[in-house]
This record gives C-alpha cells, structure tokens and sequence, in this order.
C-alpha cells in the first residue's frame, strides 16, 4: 500500500470525507443518511461523533470508509 494514502479516522470530519472521497457517498448515506450533504454541521463534526449521533460503532464505519478509498488509489 501506497504511504501517501490518507486514512480516514474518528476525528476526521465527515464535511472532510464528502468533499474529498466521494466515492465514499454511498458508506455515508448508509451510515447517516443524506442530511450530511446539506448539513451545516457536518463541516465540524468528526466520524466519531456522527457515529455516536447514529448508536453506531465508529471502528465500522471508519473500516468500510477506507475500504472505499484504499479500492480507488490501488
């Protein structure tokens, strides 16, 4: 794997994720719904806290998320 490869973490914003993986669209919404595209909110709050919002684990999301990104780059 690629060094340069940015991974996604809990403290990542989720504005972060939409705007620079959008091939992670479809983990987001399954997670969160499509609010996050339009929420202000969504600039500032972390995958961790967007979780905790949605009584999910985080470490689930954050896995499927680098999943996403990690297919793209290789």
């Amino acid at each position: 794997m690629d060094e340069n490869i940015k991974k996604i973490t809990k403290k990542t914003s989720i504005g972060d994720v939409i705007k620079q993986y959008p091939e992670t669209e479809p983990v987001i919404k399954k997670y969160f719904g499509s609010g996050c595209f339009t929420c202000p909110g969504s600039k500032m709050e972390d995958i961790s806290f967007g979780a905790t919002m949605h009584n999910i684990d985080p470490e689930v999301i954050i896995k499927e998320l680098n999943e996403v990104i990690n297919k793209k780059k290789s």
